[in-house]
């Protein structure tokens, strides 16, 4: 079936062409616009259309990298259907490598948005009226917080089991549980219609490769699947065994304050009583160790230096 033509920020872009066009959202104090680019690809013949979204918190560069590798191999040219690659949703927090937009939003607690609120809320109005509409399969790219290190997992709320077997597709190290959030881009999304994955990978201002590669090849997955375009020859090469589904999860935290040294690496099996790490004074007074309270796989690591009482420190996943 030929493809139509699609309508998408009043542009036309016609089947089997590649257009880039601006999301334009607000202007500066400046007056200077505040453009997001918006790349599609669309093939001749017709078929889903997969929405790619990085960067809506601005300081979460391993998804801006996913897709700019998507982009710059041409992995994002379809044989059927449209892929649209939105890189840096957070333009401005990406420019001043912060989570939050300048006006001290989470622009992923802001959604479904409104025309008249606050400069994050009008971006998530734009994106859930402007882009979301054209989609039926989105990824959502994202990372630890702060100095916290996720290991590659999609997350999947029970109450949408139909997301499940998309997520084995994906095939991230783990498939994690979790609820929607409030007011985040997932909750908008499914609210919507449309089928969302939240990929999570790494942590913020770091570029990590095994966390990106995970997410290059999980697109092309999902895209095989789809009968976006043939990548049978590349999905032969990759390696990783099957996810490992978490179906609760909760974070082990620090009983003491002061310097933390972890040794386990982020995705590793722990058995209850194991010793993970330590925390000690800088003055050589004292020093405890953290220990394992039940057995599970470290989903998320805090790579902080230094922590105090009560901190995060191992987000523990169970498979029972």
């Amino acid at each position: 079936m030929k493809n139509q033509p699609l309508q998408l920020l009043g542009v036309t872009i016609p089947a089997g062409r590649k257009t880039i066009i601006n999301l334009e959202t607000a202007r500066l104090h400046t007056h200077n616009k505040i453009e997001v680019p918006v790349i599609v690809e669309r093939a001749k013949e017709a078929g889903p259309v997969l929405l790619l979204i990085g960067g809506i918190h601005g300081n979460e560069v391993n998804g801006v990298e996913i897709i700019r590798g998507l982009i710059a191999h041409k992995y994002n040219k379809p044989s059927r259907g449209t892929v649209i690659c939105i890189p840096a949703l957070n333009v401005l927090g990406f420019l001043n490598k912060s989570r939050e937009f300048p006006d001290g939003k989470d622009l992923n607690r802001m959604f479904p948005g409104t025309q008249n609120g606050s400069l994050a809320s009008l971006f998530a109005w734009n994106l859930m009226h402007k882009i979301l509409p054209a989609a039926d399969y989105i990824v959502d790219f994202h990372t630890g917080g702060a100095n916290r290190f996720n290991s590659s997992q999609i997350r999947v709320g029970k109450e949408h089991p139909e997301l499940l077997e998309l997520a084995r597709i994906f095939h991230p190290r783990f498939i994690v549980m979790a609820p929607d959030r409030e007011k985040s881009f997932r909750e908008a999304a499914t609210k919507a219609g449309k089928k969302i994955l939240l990929f999570e990978g790494g942590k913020s201002l770091d570029i990590h490769n095994r966390i990106t590669q995970r997410g290059v090849n999980g697109v092309l997955r999902l895209m095989h699947h789809l009968d976006m375009r043939d990548y049978t020859n590349e999905i032969a090469d990759m390696n990783g065994s099957d996810p490992i589904l978490i179906r609760r999860s909760s974070w082990i935290r620090a009983r003491h304050g002061g310097l933390f040294r972890f040794q386990v690496k982020d995705g590793a099996k722990v058995e209850k009583g194991d010793i993970i790490g330590s925390i000690s004074d800088p003055y050589g007074a004292f020093e405890r160790a953290v220990k394992i309270p039940e057995s599970g796989y470290i989903i998320g690591l805090n790579h902080a230096p230094i922590i105090y009482q009560g901190d995060a420190l191992i987000h523990l996943g169970k498979t029972d």
